[in-house]
């Protein structure tokens, strides 16, 4: 392809918006260090350039996984693509208190080492706009407990991909509930073997197929949460 060579700095911000949401796309990393560095060195706010181009364009991945145009090996391309902006913003996000849409724990359930799918989680949801805290693997029941006490996240994910891990997710909310903040905190679950059942079964939330999904359920149910809370019940 004959292609004259893309110059972020000569493009205009819509259309740099527009490329970088592309360069998401295409998991380039070094584009999308450049053009986050270059709306900010224009005046763009951290938070603008989180939503506008970083989320934006991971919301066109996540849409593009869950219809299954997109794979996980792409998928985690774009994701570290977005990592690297986020490397660049995090700091300056903090300095100026940017709104965040909400804080999760997540980890892969005791016995459990795999943590493909919830690295993906962990990063959709940051791409999202939420405070993202990963246990990492084999996670005891106190590991999670200590974790929500400690940061107290909107959130609790947990992750498994063998089916005899997978109960382990119910000790875990039965030792919430013993202690009675099962439901200060929303509980989602999630791994090849699981499906709704086991979801209801085990007294989670939501049980969230994909991280597409993951990102769209906590959305809704962060927001039920605060329509409630605002309603006074």
């Amino acid at each position: 392809m004959a292609d004259d060579e893309i110059i972020l700095s000569e493009m205009s911000d819509d259309e740099l918006v527009q490329q970088m949401h592309d360069d998401l796309y295409d998991g380039l990393k070094e584009e999308i260090e450049e053009g986050t560095n270059i709306l900010l060195e224009r005046g763009w706010t951290p938070y603008d350039v989180l939503t506008k181009a970083l989320v934006e364009g991971m919301r066109i991945v996540g849409e593009d996984f869950r219809d299954g145009i997109l794979f996980v090996p792409e998928v985690l391309m774009s994701a570290n693509a977005m990592k690297a902006g986020m490397f660049i913003l995090r700091p300056l996000l903090i300095a100026t208190g940017a709104p965040k849409l909400g804080k999760m724990v997540i980890g892969t359930v005791k016995g459990d080492i795999h943590d493909i799918g919830k690295n993906l989680v962990g990063m959709m949801m940051e791409g999202a706009g939420f405070d993202v805290i990963d246990l990492g693997i084999n996670n005891p029941v106190e590991k999670y407990i200590e974790a929500i006490e400690r940061e107290q996240p909107d959130i609790l994910g947990m992750s498994a991909l063998l089916t005899t891990t997978m109960p382990y997710m119910k000790v875990v909310i039965d030792t919430m509930t013993e202690k009675g903040i099962r439901d200060d905190f929303i509980v989602l679950v999630g791994g090849a073997p699981l499906n709704e059942e086991f979801g209801k079964a085990v007294g989670a939330d939501a049980y969230c197929r994909d991280a597409a999904v993951a990102v769209e359920t906590a959305k809704e149910l962060i927001k039920r949460r605060h329509n409630r809370l605002a309603a006074g019940g």
